[in-house]
C-alpha cells in the first residue's frame, strides 16, 4: 500500500514538475521593458497576442525612474513630457483623467560669491535667443556650438556691444550655454553637436510634468495596471532576465529563440528588441546569431548616445526661495579656487522636483555625469553641499541633507547612457536611425527581428514620447503582417 501510494505521489510530482517546465508558446517576446518595450509589449497584448517581455532590471521603466524619496516622488531619469500636441504620452495622462501641470519657469541667477545677479533678465533673453537659434541651423552642417558662439556674439554686438568687453562674463555665459546645450542633447560638448538634425520637436509646452503622480504612472496605465487595473491577460513578465543571444532564422524560417544569462530559453515567432543604443554598442556582435548585416552594425556604431546625470538631495524642509531652478553664474576670481576639482566649475545649476518641495536635484551631463557615478557618495554629496552653500548660503544657514540619490545611467550595464543626439558624423548616415529601425526578415520575408527605442525615432529620438511611438510601430508592423 506504501510502495503503491509513493508510486503515485511520484508520478503526480512528476507530471507537476513536467508542467511547470514546459516552455510556453508565444507570438512575439519583447526584450527590455523601458518606453518603447511597454508600448509594443502592451500594444500587442490589447490586442489578444501571447506576449513575453524580458527585463533585465528588476523594474519596469527603463530610463524612467520614479523613486519615492522627500516628501513625495522624484524622476532619476526623464523629467517631463515634451511637447502636448500628438504626443501619445501627453494624451495617455488626459484619456485617463490624470492631472498633468506646467513646470514652473521661474528661476534665480546667483554668483559665486553669493549675491544675486540683478539682470537674471538678460540671461534669460541671450539663454532664449541661444536656443531659438539652433531652429534656424546654416546650409552647410557645422559643429551646433561654433554656429551658436558665432550667432550669440552677432547679437551681441547688435544689442548689447558693451558685454563683448567683458572677457570673463562672456567665458561663463558661452560655457553655461554649452552645459544648457548638453543638458538638453545628452552631448559632452555643444561642438559634437551638429547643426543638421531630424529632430522636430512636438507643438505646446516642452515642460509638462506628471508632478506627485510619477512618471510611472505612463507605465501603469500602457500595462492597464493603474488604480489596481488586471493588466493584460496575455502579457508575460519577467524581471531579472538578462538576454545573452537572440538566434534568429536569416537563411531559413520558423521560430526566433531567446537565451537569458540564468539559461532559460524562450521561442516566439519573432522579437522586439528595445535596448538602449549604449547597450547595442556593447553587445551586438555577441547578442545576435546569425550577425547583424553590415549596415545595421554600422549605425550602431555611428550613433552616438550621451549622458545626462542628476544628483537629488532632500532636506529636512524647504529651505529655498520658491522659484524652480538656481542657475550658479562663476565669477573669474572665484574659478582658480577649484583647480583640483574642475568638475565642481561644472555645477551649474540645481532644480527643484514637481514630485517634492523639499528637496533638489543637480544636473550634469557628459564626462563629469560619468565621474560623479564614480566618485564615493561622501565626496559627491561634501562637494555639492559646499557648492550649493557658496552661491545659495548667504543669508541662509543650509541645513545638512536628509537623503542623496545620484544616477547611473553610464555606470548601469542595462542603459549605458541616457539617450542619443546627432554627431557630426551623422552628415554622412542621414538614415541611420531609419537603418536602425528597419526589422530583419526571414527566408519567407515575415519580419523575425524588429528594433524599437528612442535611437530608432527619427523625428522624435532623445524623448520618451519617441520611444514609446517606436514601440507602436513595431508592435503595428507585426499586426499589420499577421492580418
Amino acid at each position: 500500500m506504501e510502495s503503491a501510494l509513493w508510486i503515485c505521489l511520484t508520478a503526480l510530482f512528476a507530471h507537476a514538475t513536467s508542467l511547470s517546465v514546459a516552455p510556453r508558446s508565444y507570438d512575439t517576446i519583447v526584450v527590455g521593458l523601458g518606453s518603447a518595450g511597454t508600448t509594443a509589449a502592451a500594444t500587442l497584448a490589447r490586442a489578444g497576442r501571447r506576449v513575453l517581455a524580458l527585463e533585465a532590471q528588476d523594474r519596469v521603466g527603463g530610463r524612467v525612474k520614479t523613486v519615492p524619496f522627500g516628501d513625495g516622488i522624484v524622476e532619476v531619469g526623464a523629467e517631463w513630457i515634451h511637447g502636448t500636441v500628438n504626443s501619445s504620452v501627453y494624451d495617455a495622462a488626459i484619456t485617463n483623467n490624470v492631472s498633468v501641470v506646467l513646470q514652473d519657469p521661474s528661476y534665480q541667477v546667483l554668483k559665486s560669491d553669493g549675491s544675486e545677479y540683478t539682470n537674471k533678465e538678460l540671461i534669460y533673453e541671450l539663454m532664449e535667443y541661444t536656443l531659438e537659434a539652433q531652429e534656424y541651423p546654416p546650409e552647410v552642417p557645422e559643429p551646433l556650438g561654433k554656429f551658436l558662439t558665432r550667432k550669440l556674439k552677432d547679437y551681441l554686438k547688435e544689442k548689447h556691444p558693451e558685454l563683448l568687453d567683458d572677457e570673463g562674463f562672456i567665458a561663463e555665459l558661452l560655457e553655461f550655454l554649452n552645459f544648457t546645450i548638453n543638458s538638453l542633447e545628452s552631448s559632452n560638448d555643444w561642438n559634437d553637436v551638429s547643426t543638421q538634425t531630424t529632430s522636430v520637436n512636438l507643438e505646446g509646452p516642452q515642460t509638462m510634468s506628471w508632478h506627485r503622480h510619477g512618471y510611472k504612472t505612463f507605465f501603469e496605465l500602457l500595462l492597464n495596471t493603474y488604480n489596481n487595473g488586471p493588466g493584460w491577460p496575455t502579457l508575460d513578465i519577467k524581471l531579472n532576465k538578462e538576454v545573452t543571444q537572440i538566434k534568429w532564422p536569416k537563411d531559413s524560417t520558423g521560430k526566433v529563440e531567446v537565451v537569458c544569462k540564468d539559461g532559460d530559453v524562450y521561442t516566439a515567432d519573432n522579437v522586439i528588441v528595445t535596448v538602449s543604443l549604449g547597450v547595442l554598442k556593447e553587445r551586438y556582435t555577441t547578442l545576435f546569431s546569425p550577425p547583424l548585416p553590415d549596415e545595421k552594425a554600422t549605425v550602431i556604431e555611428k550613433l552616438t548616445m550621451g549622458v545626462v546625470g542628476k544628483t537629488i538631495f532632500s532636506f529636512p524642509e524647504r529651505w529655498f526661495p520658491d522659484v524652480s531652478t538656481f542657475v550658479f553664474f562663476w565669477r573669474p576670481e572665484d574659478r582658480a579656487l577649484y583647480n583640483d576639482n574642475p568638475w565642481m566649475l561644472q555645477l551649474k545649476q540645481a532644480f527643484v522636483p514637481k514630485g517634492s518641495g523639499n528637496t533638489l536635484t543637480f544636473w550634469a551631463n557628459g564626462e563629469v555625469a560619468k565621474l560623479i557615478e564614480t566618485l564615493p557618495e561622501e565626496v559627491v554629496k561634501e562637494k555639492m553641499m559646499h557648492i550649493l552653500r557658496r552661491f545659495m548660503g548667504k543669508n541662509v544657514t543650509i541645513p545638512e541633507p536628509t537623503g542623496m540619490i545620484r544616477s547611473n545611467w553610464y555606470s548601469n550595464p542595462f542603459t549605458r547612457g541616457t539617450y542619443t543626439y546627432d554627431n557630426l558624423q551623422l552628415v554622412n548616415y542621414p538614415n541611420a536611425r531609419a537603418t536602425l529601425a528597419e526589422p530583419l526578415l526571414d527566408a519567407a520575408g515575415s519580419p523575425k527581428l524588429l528594433f524599437a527605442g528612442e535611437a530608432t525615432n527619427s523625428k522624435h529620438f532623445s524623448t520618451v514620447h519617441g520611444a514609446s511611438d517606436s514601440g507602436r510601430r513595431e508592435a503595428m508592423r507585426l499586426l499589420s503582417n499577421n492580418e
